[in-house]
Parts: structure tokens; sequence; C-alpha cells
């Protein structure tokens, strides 16, 4: 067990320069000092409601100033937030909830429905209510170990349920190290968060804002004029985005530019096309494209904006406390632009899943986390990704797992066989469609609705092919790639 010992992240980022900002939301903005004593209020509240030092609180809340100090209240007296995305259904919520053996539950007045509660057995406040509490004095956890828990988030896998990531408080101080001995870190930096913090992308830029003692400006969600106009205003250094966005960005711009101190556009959910790289180049955006998983806490891979045209496609190079290999189907690393499976280390990985050890075993051997994506690497040791955890839908930046869907299809009575795949988008990058096999007549409307009851919306396929076998291996395995060749080529045996 580490021993490695620090002092409560907010706690002592409020005692080094409590004067500075520490986050803008809406026309609202607090110091560090206000942060802590507002987190230290709610971390009373909390404790009135028996929420204790260990124990796992779900989180199911908006972008929003509250969620800050709520998710802090929880590190200051050390209870591990499972983060929840808001998106999801009530039975995927409920199946984390359950899964992670939740004590307890914390959300927005929206997001409580008499379904949730009935079904997740917890104890479950609401924020408003949460905050009407008269407070007690809170046992405040002065220290932390980096090897103790903090965050919980749960990723699909590429089969089976989700997985609660668990990401340790250790982990998210060396992704905010290996970010700043890449990005570098500059006094007058300040950071723009509307990636949702119920990811890994959003919830990383708090943790940096503490570590580094660097203000944020939250938004709610992806604004293209409020973001122009913040950037400005608020001398935004530092912005997260994902392709849909910066594309918004690039083309809402126009004649304008964004001010010089802007440095950085933090660019992950897949490599950028080279037009929008070149739109960017042309109006003197800093892109630097990104490689990164909720297991390894944001991104470990990042290609500097010198490379991003004469590297076109690349995510760059390890991030400093982190390593990168390639390994072939053989177990033997790869030699230079052989592809084979992409595997990290570093002191920003997961060390494991919640209550999953056979899904350790799996993906950790020899201290190197397994991705399952598949790149190479280039002479000079530039990754490319090839395929995302091999049949992985990436759509707006959020990352859509067929097999999750298939699963959810396979439960109607109509249908014998499932295949989902991803097919281009010119808005989100792709969307999923599925291929249906079925045994009696069911419509597509049918089938979207039954979908829209057990998956969140951005999860449903756009188009539903009836078609009367699904291409299989000779191991019966389904071969996705062939249902995005029929979709791409048009030459198939649909009905």
């Amino acid at each position: 067990m580490s021993k490695e010992i620090m002092p409560n992240f907010i706690k002592n980022r409020a005692f080094l320069t409590p004067d500075r900002t520490a986050i803008y939301f809406q026309e609202k903005s607090l110091t560090f000092n206000e942060l802590y004593h507002c987190s230290l209020d709610t971390a009373g509240k909390l404790q009135t409601q028996g929420v204790q030092k260990g124990q796992l609180v779900g989180v199911l809340l908006k972008n929003h100033l509250d969620t800050v100090i709520i998710l802090f209240a929880l590190q200051i007296i050390g209870a591990k937030a499972v983060i929840l995305n808001n998106r999801l259904t009530t039975s995927e919520l409920v199946w984390q909830l359950n899964d992670s053996k939740a004590a307890f539950l914390i959300l927005e007045e929206a997001f409580a429905t008499k379904e949730l509660e009935e079904k997740a057995a917890l104890k479950a406040i609401t924020k408003e209510d949460l905050f009407q509490l008269k407070p007690v004095e809170p046992v405040i956890q002065n220290e932390v170990n980096l090897s103790d828990i903090c965050t919980i988030m749960y990723t699909s896998g590429t089969t089976g349920n989700p997985k609660g990531v668990i990401q340790t408080y250790g982990n998210h101080w060396w992704s905010s190290v290996g970010s700043a001995l890449n990005l570098g870190k500059m006094e007058m930096d300040c950071w723009l968060c509307s990636v949702p913090l119920f990811h890994i992308s959003g919830f990383s830029i708090l943790m940096r804002s503490v570590i580094y003692g660097m203000p944020i400006v939250l938004h709610e969600h992806f604004d293209v004029e409020k973001t122009i106009r913040d950037i400005q205003v608020k001398k935004v250094t530092i912005m997260s985005v994902v392709g849909t966005m910066l594309t918004g960005i690039v083309d809402a711009l126009g004649d304008r530019r964004l001010p010089n101190q802007f440095r950085c556009m933090l660019l992950g959910g897949g490599p950028a096309p080279l037009p929008l790289l070149e739109a960017c180049v042309e109006k003197d955006i800093p892109v630097f494209q990104s490689y990164g998983m909720t297991e390894s806490s944001s991104q470990i891979v990042t290609l500097s904006p010198e490379y991003s045209l004469t590297k076109l496609g690349s995510a760059g190079k390890p991030l400093f406390p982190s390593q990168l290999i390639i390994v072939k189907d053989n177990g033997i690393p790869a030699e230079a632009g052989e592809a084979g499976e992409i595997t990290v280390k570093g002191p920003n990985v997961t060390p494991g899943y919640l209550y999953c050890p056979k899904a350790m075993e799996e993906r950790f051997r020899d201290g190197w986390f397994y991705t399952g994506d598949i790149g190479y690497l280039d002479g000079e040791g530039f990754l490319y990704v090839i395929d995302r955890r091999s049949d992985l839908i990436i759509s707006g930046g959020e990352n859509i797992y067929p097999a999750e869907i298939e699963a959810v299809l396979l439960a109607h009575p109509a249908v014998v066989e499932a295949g989902v795949t991803g097919v281009d988008d010119a808005k989100w990058g792709q969307v999923p469609v599925a291929f249906i096999v079925k045994n009696n007549f069911v419509s597509t409307d049918e089938l979207q609705q039954f979908c829209q009851k057990q998956l969140a919306r951005y999860k449903v396929p756009k188009v539903f092919y009836f078609t009367e076998k699904l291409p299989r291996n000779a191991a019966k395995k389904l071969l996705r790639r062939t249902l995005r060749e029929w979709v791409t080529n048009d030459e198939n045996s649909l009905d």
C-alpha cells in the first residue's frame, strides 16, 4: 500500500492562495477560500445525513457551481464519489448504483423520479434539499493517501455490463502533473470547461484547478457564442473540446480571431480531419490532439500543435510520467509501423475496476494496462490510433459500445439476432445503426421506442436494417466491420 501522503487538495489550495479566483459560473465567481468554505459547509450538511469517510456516494448532477461544491465536500470528508452520467436512463443508473454498492445518492431535483428512488436501494437527497439543511461541524480529512479512491466512473466494456473505473487521488495528481509538464503552466492560465463534469475530461479540469491554483470557467453546456465571448472576457487560455465543438467554434468565428492569450484547444474524442486542422492553423488556433480514456484519468498521449499537420492523424507521444508500447497478438512488442494493441503504464492509470478482479486480470499484465485499442507507433514514436476498442462508436465525443445496444435489442421478443455498428455523420462524427434478424413483424418505430426506454438517446440506433442473417466468422463471432462495409458500399443482402 502506498504511503504517499499529501494535504487535502481543496483545503491546501485555499490555504496557499485563498484570494485567487477558483471558478466563474454564470455571473458569479468564487475564490479558492470561498469555494473551500462553501464545500466545508456542505460537508457538514452531508454528515447530518450520515455520509462518512470511505462511503461510496452517487452523484447525479449537471454542470453547475453546486456540483463543484458537492464534489469537493465529499473529498473534505473522505467519501468516494460515484460520478453518474446524467444522460443515462433510469435503468442504466439503477444498475450502476446497485453495482457500486453506493450508500447514498445526491441528485438534481430535475432527475429525481419515483422509479429511481424505488429501484435504487439507497438513501437519496436532492441538492436543493441538501442545501436547506443546517450543518454540523464536519470531520475533515486533513490528508489524503495518494492510493485512496477519489472517484468511480463507469465505462462500458466491449462485452457485458459497464465497469466502475477506480480513480485514486494519485491518478488525478499525476494526470495533472503530466498535463502541466506537457502544456506548461502559466500564471495567467484559465481553463474553460463546457464538457460534462461526469466525464473524466470535465472532472480532470476541476482537479487541475485546485492542484495548479488556476481559475476555471464552467459552462452548463457547450454554447459556441458564449464560449467565444468568455474566452475574450474571462481571458481563457485553454479549453477542452471534441471535434464537433471545435468545428462549431471555427465556423462561428468567421473573420474573427481568438485573443492572443488563448494558447490551447485540447482535443479529445478521436483525431481531427485535415480541413479542420488547416482552418485552425489559418485562424491561429493551437490544437493539441490527444488520446486518453477514463482508465488513464484523461489524456495520456498528446500531440503538440507544431506537429498537427506534419503528423496528421497522430495522437502524439505519452505524457512525461507515462509509458506506451504496442503489443502484437503473440505478446511481442511491435516494430515501428506495425499495428498492435495500445498498452500503457503510468501513475495516472487506474489500479483497476470496482469489484471486478476478472477484468483486472484480463486488462493488466506485468504492470501494463491493455487498452483494447489498436494502433501503431511511427519511427519517431508518435502514436496513431487505428481503431478504438475495435468496434467503439464515438458520437459527439461520447463512447458508444455496440454490445450494450445489441443486448437491449435482443431483449425484444421479435429480435433473433442484432448487430450494431457506427457510420460516419457530418454533425456527430459517427452514429449507431442496427442490423436485425427478426422472427415476427416489428417496425423501426417500435424498435426505436423500445431502445429509448433502456438507452440514453445518443445510443439509440438512427437506422434499422432488416436482414436474413448477420456476418459471422468461423467461431460465430459477429463481424461488425462487415456491417460497416454493408452500409458504406450499399452492396448487401438486406430486405
